[in-house]
């Protein structure tokens, strides 16, 4: 439902279940509920080969015809992508109006996918969405970032732009007096591959080290932030006694914590 809709529905499980079938399918199945719920989970998460999950194909297709993953429903991002290339939502199920939009971005009509794996400290430059203030930012808030360009390995599209990510705030201290400055601790978790699962991340030394490179060939207020001290220290403007502030769209490179395998498209 969330991948779905955006949030979880209300009514009774049966409801939900016909629900999700009617507007995925276009008709209710007769098939016993914890089949049918199993099939609606195989059918937006698990990727073959032969068959691609719901999120892998709208992901691929989004890239295709935008080149950019955005984060909302499907519902949202369909009607969005209808609304680009036809001027309004169109009619049907769900299902139809993906396979529609899949004939137009892909010769087979949906991508071609292969399994592949990602090395352990693969560098992963990201922007952030949220904005962060020592003055007001608390430990437990939650720190949304994006892919700010795409990853491939071996000619394979694994995380597109605009691919969201997720961490959050570990430790803050406030700026101080005798020049003191504020200092902020981010756990940056996860972003997410194209074909929709997880890839845990973090900020060790080799995306601290690019960063600092980015830093010096953008300027440093360009960047928004850069990276000293242990795993997920981040500062700002080096000034003594300066409260930390980042903006929305700040760039800094994260990496890969672990080999992880995930199903990548077919581009190059």
């Amino acid at each position: 439902e969330k991948l779905i809709y955006g949030s979880e529905q209300t009514g009774s499980l049966l409801e939900r279940i016909n629900k999700l079938d009617k507007d995925i399918y276009g008709s209710e199945s007769k098939e016993p509920l914890i089949g049918r719920s199993d099939r609606l989970y195989s059918y937006a998460w698990e990727n073959t080969v032969a068959s691609p999950s719901l999120i892998t194909r709208i992901n691929a297709t989004e890239w295709i015809l935008t080149h950019n993953q955005t984060d909302a429903s499907i519902k949202v991002r369909l009607e969005n992508l209808e609304k680009l290339l036809t001027g309004a939502p169109a009619a049907g199920s769900i299902e139809s109006r993906v396979a529609k939009l899949g004939k137009l971005a892909y010769t087979s009509g949906q991508p071609d996918i292969e399994s592949v794996e990602i090395a352990k400290d693969t560098l992963v430059k990201i922007k952030l969405t949220t904005a962060l203030d020592t003055r007001t930012t608390r430990p437990g808030d939650t720190v949304m970032f994006q892919a700010s360009e795409d990853i491939y390995v071996n000619g394979l599209l694994i995380v597109a732009k605009g691919a969201a990510g997720s961490g959050k705030v570990t430790k803050v201290e406030r700026a101080q007096n005798f020049g003191r400055d504020a200092k902020l601790e981010i756990d940056f978790e996860y972003i997410k591959a194209i074909d929709g699962s997880t890839i845990v991340t973090f900020l060790g030394e080799k995306a601290k080290e690019e960063t600092k490179t980015l830093a010096k060939l953008a300027g440093a207020t360009m960047v928004g932030l850069a990276v000293l001290g242990p795993v997920g220290l981040v500062g700002g403007a080096f000034v003594n006694g300066q409260e930390i502030t980042v903006p929305v769209g700040a760039e800094m490179f994260i990496q890969t914590k672990d080999t992880a395998s995930v199903f990548g498209i077919k581009v190059k």
